[in-house]
Formats: C-alpha cells, structure tokens, sequence
C-alpha cells in the first residue's frame, strides 16, 4: 500500500480539510492509500456523515406506540393495524437532477424503491416534492427551468411506471430561488408483515457476505462527494457522477428480494445508495461492531479495467449486498439467476471490527469499521440570524398599494403555485395496484387502500418556502402542520413524518441559521402534534455561485383512517349542501402567495401557532367524518378562503355562492392556519356547528352549493371559465416552446 504523491490536491479533489486528514491518520495509524482515501472521503462526505447537521437532528422526536422503526435505517416503519407494517422514507435527488434531468429523478426513485424493499416491504405508493425556478418567460433561464421540468417529471413517471408502483399525489411549487438548483424529493411507501421486516445489519462470524443485482460500472463514482458540494457554471461538467437507472432491472431486483425474503436465508440486507459498496458495507457492519473481508475481484464488473477504488465508490444503481447465513449461498444465488441477475460472494463477516479489502489475493485496504463510520467530523458551525429578515420582516400588508379583489383573484387563481399540474401527474400511473383511493389532482392527501385489513393509508408532501424565508422555525413547523392537516382533511389520524431538509450552503452561518431554525420548529411541531420523525433525509449545499435556494424543509405525512370505506374527498360533492368555515381568520399575509403574485416579493411576519386549535381542528373533522357528518372538507392553506374553494369548485365543476364577513376585504386572501371549508348537508349542519363548539372552535355557515358561478363576496367567475384558468394554464406554459 504505497503512500499517495501530490496529497495536497488528492485532498482537494476528495472535499476533505488538512485537519480531517490528520485524523484518518492517526486512526489508521499510518497514511492513508489513495483506495482508503475515497473510503474516507465518501463516508465523511456531508451527504453520507451528515457532519454539518447531526448536531441539529439529535433532539428530533422519534417515538410513539406506533413507532416500530425509527431513523438509522433504511426507512421508517409504524404500525398500521393487524400485525401490517408501512415502511416510508423521502430521500433528496437534487444535484444530478440538475445536472441530468431524467436520470437524476429516475435514479432518485429507483434508489428511494430500494430502501423500502429492503425492509422487507413491496411499495405501493410514491409522491414527490418538486422545487423549479421561473419557468414563465422567454430568457434562457426560463427555457432552460421548463426543460428541467420536463425532464424531471418524464424521469420519475418512466422509472415508477416500470416499477408498477402508483404516484399517487405529491406537491411542485416555483420560485426564482431554484432558478440554480431545482429540488427533487422522491418519497415511497411499502407495506410488510411486521414478522417480516429486514434490517441493514451484518453479524455471525462466517456468514457470507453477497452482491446482487447489477453489474458495478464506473457510474455515478464519487456521487456522494459531488452532492455535498455547491454548483458553478463549471458543474455541467459533473455529467459522470450522475447514475444511471434501470427500472426493469430493479424490478425483478424486487421481486427476487421478496422472493428470498420468504426463505430463512437472509441475516441483513442493505440497498447500495450513496457512495454504493463503501456505505453499505460500512453501515451494515457498524451497526453490529463486526468486521468484514471482501474481495473486490470477485465483484461482477461491466468494464474492463476497473480498479479497487472505481468498486468501492461507484454508484451504479440497482445493487443490493446481502449478510446471509452460512450453507445459504447456492440458494441465494439460484433465486437471482432465475430473475436473470448478477450473484456473487464476494467475502464474509469477522469478529475483527475491521474492514480488509482484497484485490487479486492482495491486501488493498485496511481500516477500523467503527471510526470510519462514526467518527466523522461532527461540525458546529458558525450561525447569524440573516440580514435579510429584518428589512423582509419590517414589511406587512399596509404597505402595499390596494388591488380589487377581483382582479387579485383573477391572478392568484391563474399563478402556477395554484393551477392543476394534471400535465405532471397524468404522465404518472397513478391506478396501477388498484389500490388508489384519493389520486393526484383530488386536492390535500394522497390515500391508498390497505387491502390486507380494510384500512387506508393517507399521505402528503408538503413546505411553503415562502414562508420558512420569512420565518425558518415557524415556517418549518407549520409545513409539519400543513402536512398533517391535508392527512387530516382525507379523514385519517396523522402518526409521523419523514422529512427531506433542503439547504444552501452551511459554509454561509446564515444558512446555517436557518437550518438551525428549521429543526427546532419541526422539534416542536412533532412533538406537539405526536407526530415522530421517523427517517429523512438532508440535502445541503443547494447553492451556485453564492446564490442559495429558500430554506426548505419538506415534510411527509403519513396517517391511517381505519375505514377505507370513509375516506373523506376535498371537492364539492352535491348540490344544496352548505358550506362551514371553521377556525378564525385573522389578517395574515406574512410570505403570502397575495403579496407574491401582485407585488413580487417575499415578506411580512407569519402569526402565533395555535397548537390547541390545530389539534382541535383535527379531532372535529375525523370524529365527524367517522360519524358520517361531513361530505368531503378541504383546509385553507395558501391564497386562503378565495383559493380554497375555487379549486373545490374547479374540481368538481360546481359553482358556489358564499359570502363571508372579514374584517378587510382582501382577507378572503390571508392565509391564517388552523381553518378549513366543511361541505354538510343541510340536516347535519347543527350536529357538526356543536361539535366544534364543544371543541371550542369558531364555525360559521359561509354559504352553499349553487349555481354555475363562483360567487365569493364581491368576486365572481362563470365555473366553466374558473375551469379552463385552472386545467388549462400550466399546459400551456410548460409546452410553450415545444
């Protein structure tokens, strides 16, 4: 093992400081070879160690009742009734989707597939969490957004349609902070007998340790290191780190996963994500404080030439590494044969707690496991509050010249934040599994039917960027609250959350700030709600050229209606039906899509969260779903009561006429939280006014069910007009220079 010339830019090139390069070693105990530098540097990257974030994450809570797995896995799993298990996770794709559109979606997919079979799981469901820049206009940048908007999406419906499992929902929001780096946040849920859940963990001296899958390339090499690193116009460069996805190889990957996992054969197994072989079997040993040899000539390779170095930090997708029990190896290799995959044992666990690579019989690597997985750096940064705020948050409604609330609505309701994305979600299958209850375009939740016992399953992704610009921890806590709420609105009890924490650089202490801020927001928030984290994911570095993106912490809410038969729709239902406002509207507009649309800027003060309410809210329209009160109920989020019902209206093609008392016009536009719009029939509406008064709530019959006009106050649109700005605006943007 030959000591390494030019260390100085050897380092450079690994992201890794001169201080971190004392430290491999002094825990080696010698220098480094250029193999054991790759090692270091993916593992210790930010993508993989986390070193930037840990300190924040450490107070996240994660336990329930229903928590039977909580992060440190490959997902997260609770409890969904009858011995059933839902395993759920959202992982961030978003430099190489950046930089490739099609394969870095398509490969976010297929890897965040990965980590939900590999419990044990099939998936049945998958949403996503989309941040693009401006796309409307004719400038480069413009062109160039709608050309990532349609990559992305054509990536995510090729690689999910081919796996045959549905996207069911999932939220796309714009602004021109993504105009250097868009976001991509893939999220899947799978469903296991709770006797039958896999764990990442390799142990039993002897045991073989076996690759599956795909054969390695030179694909996707130092992928890890690249995502922990900001953009410049040099980064289109970048293209070889992206990987490249096969979605029928991973099907059958799957399916001779779940075929092997009804056998007895298997000890642990662990998807090759980031930093592919490295990480896997790092993480598979350390958990259990074993030791592993390999030999990484016997890995099945698809070029010539590669190196030692190329296997260990490759990232081509579909590969899978397996600690299985000893006598079982002919066995497992017969199953992946017959599914036309690669097998190999490639080496077996010790009782050394060190990792040894062999190359040809030749030693090539040496190191201690436990260092090199936990050992990491755990940096704390530098925080400042950013300067920004103070002049963002100085500013409020007052301050903005009046606009008729007609005119405001025409806007608001043609802005691309509100009108149907039917020209995303329609390239998605969406019914495939025929479990689908609640599918893309049907307003809040997601929901999916739970044939093992009858219950369902409810689901949303959401973050107002805007909003956690303004205010990092509120704006943080109320995505958790949105999140839930929309889980709500479908009739389902939320339990927990995974997250996908988007950042700029945590080099700049402003950023570093707002990531703080945001963490400490969903801390509360989840722990108000009882809604535990249960995994996520963190994605820093979203920055080119010294421009980061707005904080965003996107959150996934999963909930459980133990009826799947009383899934509660968000779109007008029948005519007559009158229309309940519950909660209190209070004037705010604080990183309001109003103050957006008709004046371009992002500022004010987001309003006190009321937990109580929120909880309040909750118990009103579950225990009044559960009574058959309600015919369906969508929250007011952003645009507020204006935008809310528009898109009932829009959906259900039934027109409205409602008139509601404010204190200022143009608060049928204020985002308040903790509210939502109650469609009950005219028997029922005294029963659910008492509910909510017995909760303490506020409630108000605003109007009804009419006619084939909107009619708010002094706004009014034909519906059939209302429509056609609805269904048919984001179409027409997204394809304007096809």
């Amino acid at each position: 093992m030959s000591a390494i010339e030019n260390i100085e830019s050897v380092l450079k090139s690994h992201k890794l400081s001169p201080a971190e390069y004392e430290h491999i070693k002094e825990i080696l105990h010698r220098e480094p070879n250029i193999v054991e530098i790759g090692i270091f540097s993916a593992m210790w990257s930010e993508h993989c160690s986390y070193k930037s974030s840990k300190k924040y994450l450490n107070g996240f809570p994660t336990k329930a009742p229903w928590v039977i797995q909580g992060p440190g896995e490959n997902a997260g799993v609770i409890d969904v009734g009858d011995g059933i298990a839902a395993v759920f996770k959202m992982e961030s794709h978003n430099h190489p989707s950046y930089i490739e559109p099609f394969q870095g979606a398509a490969t976010g997919v297929g890897g965040i597939l990965r980590d939900v079979f590999t419990m044990g799981a099939r998936p049945v469901a998958n949403l996503n969490s989309l941040r693009f820049g401006n796309i409307k206009g004719n400038e480069n940048i413009n062109k160039y957004q709608r050309h990532l908007v349609r990559g992305v999406v054509e990536g995510i419906g090729s690689y999910g349609n081919c796996m045959g499992v549905p996207t069911v929902g999932g939220e796309v929001s714009f602004d021109e902070s993504y105009n250097g780096n868009i976001l991509v946040n893939a999220f899947a849920l799978g469903l296991v007998k709770q006797e039958d859940i896999f764990l990442g963990v390799a142990k039993g001296i002897g045991n073989p340790v076996i690759y599956v899958g795909s054969k390695t390339g030179r694909d996707g090499l130092g992928g890890a290191v690249m995502s922990s690193d900001s953009f410049t116009e040099e980064s289109k460069s970048l293209r070889p780190t992206v990987q490249v996805g096969d979605p029928f190889t991973e099907k059958l990957l799957l399916e001779a996963c779940l075929e092997l996992f009804a056998t007895d054969h298997v000890v642990g197994i662990q998807d090759m994500g980031a930093a592919g072989l490295t990480s896997s079997s790092f993480e598979m040993a350390g958990k259990t404080g074993a030791g592993m040899i390999m030999h990484l000539d016997k890995v099945p390779a698809r070029e010539e030439g590669m190196t030692p170095y190329d296997f260990m930090l490759s990232e081509s997708q579909e590969r899978m590494l397996i600690c299985a029990k000893q006598g079982s190896e002919q066995a497992i290799i017969d199953i992946f044969e017959k599914w036309g995959l690669d097998a190999a044992v490639i080496g077996e666990v010790t009782d050394t707690g060190r990792m040894e690579l062999f190359w040809h019989g030749e030693k090539c690597a040496d190191m201690p496991i436990a260092p090199v997985s936990e050992e990491a750096p755990i940096l704390d940064r530098p925080t400042l509050r950013p300067s920004y705020l103070d002049a963002v948050n100085a500013k409020n409604i007052s301050d903005y010249p009046t606009v008729s609330n007609q005119e405001a609505f025409e806007k608001l309701l043609s802005s691309l934040e509100v009108v149907d994305k039917a020209w995303i979600y329609e390239q998605y299958d969406s019914m495939v599994q025929t479990n689908t209850i609640k599918r893309p375009g049907s307003l809040d939740a997601s929901v999916i039917r739970v044939k093992q016992n009858g219950k369902a399953i409810a689901m949303s992704a959401d973050c107002n960027p805007r909003y956690c610009y303004i205010d990092p921890y509120k704006g943080a806590a109320l995505a958790v609250i949105e999140s839930g709420r929309n889980v709500v609105m479908s009739g389902a009890r939320p339990l927990a959350i995974t997250d996908c924490l988007n950042f700029g650089n945590p080099e700049n202490p402003e950023v570093m700030w707002q990531f703080a801020q945001a963490c400490e927001g969903i801390k509360e928030a989840c722990a108000t709600l009882n809604t535990p984290v249960v995994s996520g994911n963190v994605s820093l570095y979203n920055e080119t050229n010294g421009v980061s993106v707005f904080p965003t912490p996107a959150i996934a809410m999963v909930g459980l209606n133990d009826d799947c038969n009383k899934v509660l729709t968000s779109s007008f239902q029948k005519e007559g039906n009158t229309l309940l406002m519950v909660g209190n509207t209070k004037g705010e507009f604080g990183g309001s899509l109003y103050i957006k649309e008709l004046f371009g800027e992002t500022t004010g003060k987001l309003g006190e969260i009321d937990y109580t309410a929120e909880l309040r809210l909750w118990d009103l329209v579950i225990n009044a779903n559960k009574k058959g009160l309600l015919k369906s109920a969508k929250d007011l989020g952003m645009g507020g009561i204006a935008i809310a019902l528009a898109k009932m209206s829009a959906v259900s093609g039934l027109g409205v006429e409602v008139d509601v008392k404010l204190g200022n016009a143009n608060e049928i536009f204020d985002e308040s939280q903790s509210r939502a719009i109650l469609e009950v029939a005219p028997e029922n509406v005294n029963d659910v006014a008492k509910m909510a008064s017995d909760l303490g709530l506020h409630i108000e019959a605003i109007g009804s069910i009419k006619g084939d006009n909107f009619i708010l106050n002094d706004v009014s649109m034909p519906v059939k007009k209302l429509q056609s700005i609805y269904f048919d605006t984001f179409e027409k943007t997204i394809e304007q220079d096809l």
